[in-house]
């Protein structure tokens, strides 16, 4: 887990109150939508009500309305899936080793990187059946380091 560890931050409230908007403008500008269809669009993958999680070492830490959820994971190995754009990714899966009774059984990374190396960002999909979480292609939280604030995220990601 050491190509995750740090403290992230979710986007999905900065998709809520509009600090994002510039990022769906520029999206418009380059893609196949309007800037209010990209926003409908992350509205559904961003979606989530974990605020922020804290990774150090094997131990994930998962915030919700800042209630801390504490698991250790251990490496469940990585799958490549073909998604339905026809690009392909990496999963990396960690599966529960210890903690508490709702952390979830199976977190699953991407990272858009194959090799090991420190994210900037990550998607994150957790739930407790393995085999369901790679087929979720709708809904990825999306997490970037704490330390940046919303004009800098704004930034990376209209660089990404």
């Amino acid at each position: 887990m050491t190509d995750w560890v740090g403290d992230w931050q979710s986007v999905y409230p900065y998709l809520q109150d509009g600090t994002l908007d510039p990022v769906m403008a520029h999206k418009a500008e380059h893609g196949d939508k309007k800037a209010d269809e990209y926003k409908a669009y992350y509205e559904i993958g961003y979606r989530t009500d974990v605020e922020r999680i804290e990774i150090g070492g094997d131990t994930v830490t998962f915030f919700t309305d800042g209630k801390p959820l504490k698991a250790r994971y251990a490496s469940d190995g990585y799958e490549i899936l073909k998604y339905e754009a026809g690009n392909r990714g990496v999963r990396f899966i960690f599966k529960k080793a210890e903690g508490d009774a709702e952390a979830p059984q199976y977190i699953q990374f991407s990272d858009h990187k194959i090799a090991p190396d420190a994210a900037d960002h990550y998607h994150l999909y957790w739930g407790n059946d393995r085999a369901a979480l790679l087929e979720e292609g709708t809904n990825w939280p999306t997490y970037y380091p704490s330390s940046l604030d919303a004009k800098e995220i704004v930034h990376e990601m209209i660089a990404h």
